[in-house]
């Protein structure tokens, strides 16, 4: 009797810790792109480094190299929801004086260990209003990308 069945490679699956290559691309709810690789790039990560948020280092693992997927993600999995607290009102005399104020402006602030980002919120005659949430808190995204290659070391 003659063996048809064919020796077949296990695919190779994404493990915690593994440095994986993918493409990918990062949309709000309304398909608006944030964040995306080029053409012929690939963005080379190691699951759980604290590249990603840790909600799509977990949706890596597990996948095999080749995979093409979707996933949304709700505020809480992101980047939290928008916490108002984390919006502080501070006076323009606090500020370098040659400073110019836009909405929209994103101004670095020194903390005792580290830079903080914060966004130009609101603008009221001598006050300033700075939102330090994450620019996607609050915000419906969705993830799609590609694993081409899983990283064997």
């Amino acid at each position: 009797m003659q063996n048809n069945m064919q020796n077949k490679t296990p695919s190779l699956r994404v493990l915690e810790n593994s440095t994986i290559e993918i493409s990918f691309k990062l949309l709000l709810s309304d398909d608006t792109i944030v964040d995306e690789t080029e053409k012929d790039e690939l963005l080379k990560l190691t699951i759980g480094d604290g590249q990603f948020i840790s909600a799509l280092d977990q949706l890596f693992i597990g996948l095999e190299e080749g995979t093409t997927a979707k996933f949304n993600l709700s505020p809480f999995q992101a980047y939290g929801e928008e916490n108002q607290d984390n919006i502080q009102t501070m006076n323009k005399a606090d500020f370098p004086p040659d400073m110019k104020f836009n909405e929209g402006s994103v101004i670095s602030f020194d903390s005792p260990t580290s830079e903080v980002l914060g966004t130009v919120y609101r603008i009221d005659g001598e006050k300033v209003e700075v939102n330090f949430n994450h620019p996607l808190a609050g915000r419906h995204l969705r993830f799609e990308f590609k694993i081409v290659k899983i990283i064997l070391e």
